[in-house]
Parts: C-alpha cells; sequence; structure tokens
C-alpha cells in the first residue's frame, strides 16, 4: 500500500477529508505523518487528536535548508512515498522538490494558471470573475505551476458572499483531491506529454 504524508499550515480541512478517506479505505494508503511549519496549527492540533503521528518541521528556528533536510529524514525514515501539500505555506526549494520529482501534489482554490499565490479565492472574487475553481497539481519548481491533473469549476452566484465562495470551494476541494490521490496511488497516470497528464 501506497505510503504518504500530508503537510499543514492552518486549520487542516483537507487534511481531515483524506484522512476520512484513508480510514474508510477508500484511499488505499498508509499514512505516515502530518507535518506542519507552524508549531500552533490547529491541524497538528486534530491530528494529534486522531491518534496520528505529527511533527514541527523547524521554520520557525532555522532557515529553510536545515527545515527542509529535517524533512527529507522523516520521509526517508518512514518510506514516505507521497507528499501531500494541504494548505502548507512555505515554497519548497527547487533542490528538494527535484530531489521528489513528480511525489509532491498540490491543491490550489483556483483555475491555475489564473490567480495563482496564498490569495487565489480573495483574488478572484475582487477581480469579479463568475467561475472560479480548484486545482490539483504536482508540484514543481515555480509556485503554482506544475502539470494539472485535475480541476473542477465553482459559479460564483450573484447571491454568493465572499465566504459563501470559500464555502464551495472547500467543499469542491474535499471531493477531488482525494479522488485524485486515490488516482495517482492506484498508478493511473498513464503518461505527461509537455504539460498535458493523461489519467485513466
Amino acid at each position: 500500500m501506497s505510503r504518504l504524508a500530508i503537510l499543514v499550515s492552518g486549520r487542516g480541512t483537507n487534511m481531515e477529508a483524506i484522512c476520512r478517506k484513508i480510514e474508510s479505505g477508500e484511499l488505499p494508503a498508509d499514512l505516515t505523518f502530518i507535518a506542519s511549519d507552524n508549531p500552533e496549527a490547529a491541524g497538528l492540533q486534530k491530528a494529534q487528536k486522531a491518534g496520528v503521528r505529527i511533527e514541527v518541521l523547524p521554520y520557525h528556528k532555522v532557515n529553510r535548508k536545515a527545515a527542509e533536510e529535517h524533512l527529507a529524514r522523516l520521509i526517508k525514515e518512514t518510506e514516505t512515498e507521497w507528499i501531500v501539500l494541504a494548505g502548507f505555506m512555505k515554497i519548497l526549494s527547487s533542490e528538494f522538490v527535484r530531489q521528489h520529482q513528480g511525489k509532491i501534489v498540490n491543491i490550489h482554490p483556483s483555475i491555475l494558471p489564473s490567480f495563482q499565490g496564498a490569495k487565489g479565492i480573495e483574488d478572484a472574487w475582487n477581480y469579479g470573475v463568475k467561475i472560479t475553481g480548484v486545482t490539483v497539481h504536482l508540484v514543481d519548481e515555480e509556485v503554482d505551476h506544475g502539470i494539472i491533473l485535475a480541476q473542477r469549476p465553482v459559479i460564483v452566484e450573484e447571491s454568493d458572499s465572499i465566504e459563501d465562495l470559500e464555502e464551495k470551494i472547500h467543499s469542491v476541494e474535499h471531493e477531488i483531491y482525494w479522488k485524485t490521490l486515490k488516482e495517482l496511488i492506484e498508478g493511473n497516470l498513464v503518461k505527461i506529454e509537455g504539460r498535458r497528464a493523461f489519467i485513466g
């Protein structure tokens, strides 16, 4: 069974959704650990209560290189195959990404390449788009740039507030992320041609 780790920085709602699917057996994976750059992250507290191994990545004490070396040791020690970013707000270095090429997955709350960066929902809202959405992609050496694995649109209704939009985005994230991870874990990523991924 494939082994995955989840990295979080905040509330960990995507982490919770993935964990539920692992627990139910719908996502055939072993969860090796949940780690965060933020010692106070609510996601870590939730994981600890659930009995999952948690780790604090020492970004608050050391530089990025040393923090990533700590993460790399954890990955090797636990024989982790997939690194799942779920609201992880640190940018991974090019060196780290190259070492784990094709094995780091991220979810972003917009239809990439539109509205890259940390404020995807807010930026789409302020721009006045009528359709936004969610993207799951492999991580490469640029921010929110890697090969797109899955996307799903979200309609912005006239009556929506930004809070309504956030709720709709998160609902889609919680459905699309685990399903895409399942495809990857089960080996259904057939090939990549240029920037096009073929899954099925």
